[in-house]
């Protein structure tokens, strides 16, 4: 008996580009599966963020497996979701929902457990660390953004050890906002706040530094930093993957520091997001070495 087909989406603004499609597409394929993955672009669909709830219900009722979801959804979908699983309730973030097709409609209500939200990004970015930057000292880590990416690196660079964080960015209340709810998950670490001119100061002393904020990607290109203090004891990690080769790690490459680029943590969040949602283990370095085939085409004038 053949596999059951799959019908998955990626929900969220500005999405018609993404890589992640065509990624659990081709290891699906890999697999044997019947697998149709579509991007459902709130800008494109004339939709509000506000009505993330419904589009749950209506891909639901379409016969969606299950959605992947990113910016401006992250928090908003979580009151629309059964449960979460202990990774998305702590960081209080999901960009994976999964449809139990076991639950039992009864007279038009689902029973509980029917979606489960869950966020592989702090697992993905952990997972790609210890692949790209083995043995990379954690001492004193700089973490530049305090968004939805940034808490899920942090919550991520915590649980690889990290003895000391800093999160800086340009609004330091979000800053130390995010510090104190990660200080009070991983108590055996220090967790503090700085702002952005203090950048100066912390980086010579630091260990690394991860850059989690949009600038450096195709549309918002740039430095998020004066490259003149990257030094060669200092490893540098950028999240962002279009483009793989960004500004900021290029310098950094120049400036003789080991750095890790955003296509390692994108390709182990769909990993982890592809075994949810299919029960399979995927093929990690067959997903990595099809992710880089895919950025290197979209680079490409």
């Amino acid at each position: 008996m053949a596999p059951s087909p799959y019908l998955v989406g990626l929900v969220g603004q500005g999405v018609g580009p993404s890589l992640t499609p065509a990624l659990h597409m081709a290891e699906a394929r890999a697999h044997g599966l019947d697998y149709v993955y579509r991007t459902i672009d709130l800008n494109a669909a004339g939709l509000t963020p506000e009505r993330i709830g419904e589009i749950l219900t209506w891909a639901r009722a379409l016969g969606f497996d299950a959605l992947n979801v990113t910016y401006p959804c992250k928090r908003s979908v979580i009151p629309h979701l059964d449960r979460l699983d202990a990774g998305a309730a702590a960081l209080g973030a999901v960009n994976t929902v999964v449809f139990d097709r076991r639950a039992v409609e009864r007279g038009g209500d689902v029973t509980d457990g029917s979606t489960v939200g869950y966020n592989t990004d702090a697992p993905g970015f952990a997972r790609g660390f210890a692949e790209g930057l083995p043995g990379a000292a954690t001492s004193h880590v700089v973490l530049l953004g305090a968004g939805g990416a940034g808490a899920a690196v942090g919550h991520a660079l915590l649980d690889l050890g990290a003895a000391h964080l800093t999160i800086v960015d340009l609004d330091v209340e979000r800053a130390t906002v995010l510090a104190g709810e990660l200080a009070a998950r991983h108590r055996d670490a220090h967790v503090d706040a700085s702002p952005f001119d203090k950048l100066a100061i912390l980086l010579p002393s630091s260990n690394g530094v991860v850059h989690c904020t949009p600038t450096g990607m195709a549309d918002h290109p740039g430095l998020p930093f004066d490259v003149g203090l990257l030094h060669p004891g200092l490893w540098v990690a950028d999240i962002v993957y279009r483009p793989l080769d960004t500004a900021l790690l290029t310098a950094a490459r120049r400036a003789g520091c080991r750095t890790l680029d955003g296509g390692y943590m994108a390709v182990h969040q769909a990993a982890i997001a592809f075994e949810l949602i299919t029960g399979i283990v995927p093929d990690p370095d067959r997903m990595s070495r099809h992710f880089r085939t895919l950025a290197m085409q979209f680079a490409t004038p």
